[in-house]
């Protein structure tokens, strides 16, 4: 068969935001054809795509998915998030237009965790800034005091798939856990659920594991900020938007806060010159946390299985 004919075979287009996708996720999809969008995709590029290939599909790995995109192809039935967080879609344009969204819950779950774990260390301990003073010259054994974790608190905000492995760990190092979750319906082993106000004021270090709402922006913010004790560390690996930047940085400067590890930002790629790049106590990492090996592959046959299961559920009901 020639290649024109086997394109021919196929049973229609999968835009990709992205430049690849993993080799299992590209065999479960071999009957459609792949179109990569690139790894920053504008809405002009996929409003463009969409009308050039009319996908029955769109797998989001970069870029946001807008009501234009949407309108640009008639075709589209489902939009397949490369991960768990659809902030970047326009959910309600979707549901309007009866397109399905979907999500890949969980399966960068153990990345993701191990990730915070990695920021938690990081600031607790101080890796970065004995990193920098020793390759200076320094040697800070007289006067440097990491924080012990072992008896401290653990503040979760979101006890889903990832939050429950956070926890998990925390309990294994001999720390107090507590976790606000609204949609939990019961607390794993060794955590206690407590309203949002005790979060804030008992954690003595704060880990961010929900997703970004209109109702939750900002939830991180200068009055939240001042509940905190004195010295808490402040991490996530969740969505940007939840913290307040501006606030953040004051109290990062004012030694409110001990350190905070950030994995994501209100707007990213982070601009050049941000003021969080000028401070000392915080740890930057340009949102990987649910980049690894495994997570890789497991996010990309999600997003397959998920496109898959909606389109081939319409075509049997046809």
């Amino acid at each position: 068969m020639s290649a024109r004919e086997e394109k021919d075979e196929k049973k229609g287009v999968v835009v990709v935001t992205g430049v690849d996708l993993a080799p299992q996720a590209v065999e479960m999809l071999r009957d459609y054809e792949l179109v990569f969008a690139g790894a920053k995709p504008t809405e002009d590029d996929l409003v463009k795509l969409s009308e050039q290939y009319k996908p029955v599909g769109i797998i989001v790995r970069y870029g946001a998915i807008t009501g234009r995109i949407m309108d640009a192809n008639k075709a589209l039935r489902v939009i397949s998030k490369h991960g768990t967080g659809i902030d970047t879609i326009d959910s309600k344009a979707a549901q309007e237009r009866g397109i399905a969204v979907k999500a890949a819950t969980g399966a960068n779950a153990p990345a993701v965790a191990e990730h915070t774990w990695a920021l938690i260390f990081a600031c607790a301990k101080g890796v970065v800034h004995l990193d920098g003073r020793m390759r200076e010259g320094h040697w800070d054994k007289s006067t440097h005091k990491s924080l012990e974790l072992q008896g401290r608190t653990l503040g979760l905000v979101g006890l889903g798939a990832i939050g429950r492995r956070v926890a998990l760990t925390a309990v294994s190092l001999g720390m107090r856990v507590i976790a606000h979750d609204p949609f939990a319906k019961e607390a794993i082993a060794g955590v206690e659920l407590v309203d949002l106000d005790k979060i804030f004021s008992d954690s003595d270090v704060l880990s961010l594991h929900c997703p970004l709402t209109a109702e939750n922006k900002h939830m991180v913010n200068a009055q939240s900020l001042a509940k905190m004790k004195d010295g808490a560390i402040l991490v996530n690996t969740a969505r940007g938007g939840l913290i307040d930047e501006k606030a953040l940085v004051e109290a990062l400067a004012s030694g409110k806060l001990r350190c905070a590890g950030l994995d994501s930002f209100e707007q990213e790629p982070m601009v050049q010159n941000h003021p969080l790049q000028s401070i000392g106590n915080v740890i930057l990492s340009p949102h990987v946390g649910g980049v690894s090996d495994n997570a890789y592959v497991a996010m990309g046959t999600g997003a397959a299985a998920n496109l898959l299961a909606v389109v081939e559920a319409e075509e049997a009901a046809a």
